[in-house]
């Protein structure tokens, strides 16, 4: 007999449940999911959705990585932005409204040193008061780093959690150290960054088995420091510039809305995020009921803000290319605070982080 009636009549759910909510028979339960979800969210969350911006200051990358248009097999122009650039950059960012940004890198850390990423973030946090990294992973002391830098938080995809898919899309680079990737966001968790983000590409393996592993890593970095903020993310694969590769395990609209609602009611306090990979109508369509936090108005290239024009080779293909006060009007139109900030770890008297910071 299935349990399923008496799973979704629980007040509470655990890891132990994740299987079932993600399970073929619970497909036909995705309007119940999503009720449970959105009523978890506001709960948590409130009327909110929380906005950022991501903005990629290098696409120098040493990796082979299959999928990705920064693969050091891919022939694109390479740049890295040096600091003047990258203050205007995050200039041109807050003035459109961000309290968040995500500075990205590719993988190359002997061209893209640690102190360089640190470097850039002091220069954000001048500016936003939330600054967060998605960069090559890093070890205890470089987490420090960027924790005494004034770093707020990390988003580290472990691309696919099946070892053997792993290594087979990673053929040479040192991302092909599947273990020292896995451990970086609990080697974070330990130096003290308040929020990790984790996420797997959607379409490398089966995405149930994903959902699972990736459950069961966020518990590990909860236990390095139960204060930790999780978040997730589902990057869905995307055409990129001179690569040409086709997920083996593509992931529907249907699935996708069930691993997110399933996340939601097993880490109710989790931010879930939904970027501009995904088509303006499927995002516009999750708010409210269980994602938190949107990017928009993205650019996946160095140096894709202050000028327009971006100085090397975009990561992905964006397919919400709305602009970011288009997606805020969109979000209050149904009933949600777009919140263009998340914390500050002081406050500081003597800077404005209101919109105009000249």
């Amino acid at each position: 007999m299935s349990r399923i009636p008496a799973i979704l009549r629980k007040e509470r759910f655990t890891l132990e449940d994740l299987p079932e909510l993600i399970s073929p028979t619970m497909e036909a339960h995705i309007e119940e999911l999503a009720r449970l979800s959105a009523k978890i969210t506001l709960m948590r969350f409130g009327r909110t959705i929380s906005m950022y911006a991501p903005l990629y200051i290098s696409n120098e990358c040493i990796n082979g990585c299959v999928y990705c248009a920064f693969s050091a097999s891919n022939h694109i122009d390479r740049t890295t932005l040096d600091f003047g650039e990258i203050e205007s950059e995050v200039r041109a960012l807050r003035q459109r409204g961000f309290g968040h940004v995500l500075i990205l890198t590719g993988e190359a850390p002997k061209r893209v040193p640690t102190e360089y990423v640190a470097e850039a973030v002091r220069i954000a946090k001048k500016y936003v008061p939330h600054v967060s990294i998605e960069v090559y992973p890093m070890d205890f002391a470089g987490y420090s780093l960027m924790v005494e830098s004034g770093c707020d938080g990390l988003t580290l995809y472990q691309e696919t959690y099946h070892r053997p898919t792993y290594l087979e899309v990673h053929p040479f680079g040192p991302k092909r150290d599947y273990d020292f990737r896995y451990r970086a966001p609990i080697e974070a968790a330990k130096a003290g960054m308040r929020g990790v983000g984790l996420g797997f590409l959607l379409g490398l393996y089966d995405w149930r088995e994903e959902v699972i592993a990736m459950a069961r890593h966020a518990t590990q970095v909860l236990d390095a420091d139960w204060r930790v903020r999780l978040a997730f993310s589902f990057p869905r694969l995307r055409p990129t510039e001179g690569m040409e590769f086709d997920p083996e395990y593509p992931v529907s609209d249907l699935h996708l809305a069930q691993m997110i609602f399933a996340l939601r009611l097993v880490f109710p306090d989790a931010e879930l995020v939904l970027s501009t990979r995904e088509s303006p109508r499927l995002r516009d369509g999750f708010i409210g009921l269980g994602v938190t936090r949107y990017s928009a108005g993205s650019s996946t290239c160095p140096g894709g803000y202050a000028v327009r024009q971006c100085r090397g080779a975009h990561q992905f293909e964006i397919d919400d290319v709305r602009p970011p006060e288009e997606v805020a009007k969109v979000i209050g139109s149904k009933g949600f605070e777009p919140v263009w900030k998340d914390w500050d770890w002081t406050f500081d008297g003597e800077l404005d982080y209101g919109r105009n910071t000249d």
